[in-house]
Formats: structure tokens, sequence, C-alpha cells
């Protein structure tokens, strides 16, 4: 398997899911910045342009992020979407969550701001709703905050997609005017842990 990535939050996300398997993946870096991944080579992989994208070892390709992760999952025999009905159906809920109520506003939120100059010609922008999609992200995170209890992650006592997911986008709104409240003590110290974790700080 090969694995087409790039810089940004969705391929880190990816990445990380790779190491903490162990999965026998090979990677090439296809350059984001000079709009690689919209050239033909790649779009024959990816008709909608996106990274990352896993080519399996019979050349099909694979996209969407949750996606290759559950596959990965499966074929490695992991445990980042869970190993009961349950247990998947809870990893789900979650990721679908934080895809849907903080992912997607703080992706945007930068695409429609800072992410501007890079976005305007290859996706429709609103940068007027910029600064809203902000907010909707932080409030999103305070209502996750009154969740997490003393929970060590989403799931529970379980590490999973859906905390890979989080953390990828949360250490990325960091790094472009987003981020993690202080206040939120308890995803403060939920990001912590998963920052220590070896597939992260190894």
């Amino acid at each position: 398997m090969k694995l087409f990535t790039g810089i940004g939050p969705n391929p880190r996300v990816v990445t990380i899911a790779v190491a903490e398997l162990g999965a026998p993946v090979e990677t090439e870096t296809v350059d984001l910045l000079a709009g690689a991944n919209r050239q033909d080579e790649h779009l024959k992989r990816n008709p909608a342009g996106q990274l990352p994208t896993l080519q399996l070892d019979d050349g099909r390709c694979l996209s969407e992020i949750t996606a290759i992760v559950e596959y990965l999952d499966e074929k490695c025999g992991g445990s980042l979407i869970g190993a009961t009905p349950e247990e998947r159906a809870e990893t789900r809920m979650w990721t679908r969550r934080i895809d849907l109520n903080i992912v997607e506003p703080m992706a945007n939120g930068f695409r429609f701001a800072e992410g501007l100059p890079l976005f305007q010609s290859r996706v429709h922008v609103i940068p007027q709703a910029a600064d809203d999609l902000k907010q909707i992200a932080q409030e999103q995170l305070r209502w996750l905050e009154g969740l997490m209890g003393d929970k060590e992650y989403v799931c529970g006592d379980r590490f999973t997609l859906a905390d890979i997911l989080l953390f990828a986008f949360l250490e990325f709104g960091g790094s472009v005017g987003q981020p993690l409240d202080p206040k939120c003590e308890r995803l403060q110290a939920w990001y912590a842990r998963v920052a220590s974790r070896p597939s992260i700080a190894g």
C-alpha cells in the first residue's frame, strides 16, 4: 500500500493512525502548496484532488480519512474503531460529531480567512462567514469539554479515531490562530495525554 500525503490536518490524521497501527504503508508526499494534488497524475488517483489518498495493493485508491483509517484498522487488526458493535458505533458517533461540529467550522474558518490566498481559486469561499465559523468551533469545543468528565479519551478508556481526528485539528487550529481555550481544562489535559503517545511524540 502507498499513502499519498502532504501537509495539513487531514494527512496528519492518517499518518498518526498508520503509526498507531504499525501499518505497512509506503508514503509519497504530494506538494499541496504547488497544487500538485490538482494535476492529472493525482486526479487519476483521487478525482477530488484531495489528500491523503491510499493506493491499495491492487491499484484501487481510497480517499476520505475516516474510510482510510477504518480500512487500515481492519487490515491490521487494530483497535482504533472498536472490537464490538457497540464500541464501533460509539467511535463512529463521536467521530461524526467532532467532524461536523468542530472540524468543519474550524477548517472552513481557516480557508475563508488566513487560508484565503491558497483556497480562493480552488474552492468556493465565504470570507464573511470566517469569524462565525471559528466561533462555532469554539462553542462546540466548550460543549465537548462539559462532557469529558474524568474520561481518559473521548470514548472513555479507549484511544480511537475520534481522538486522532480531534487532536490533529486542534494541533492545526493552534497553528492558525484558533487555539484551544485554556479554560477547557479537561480538553487541555486530554490534549497533553494524546500528544505524549509514541505515534505523535515520536
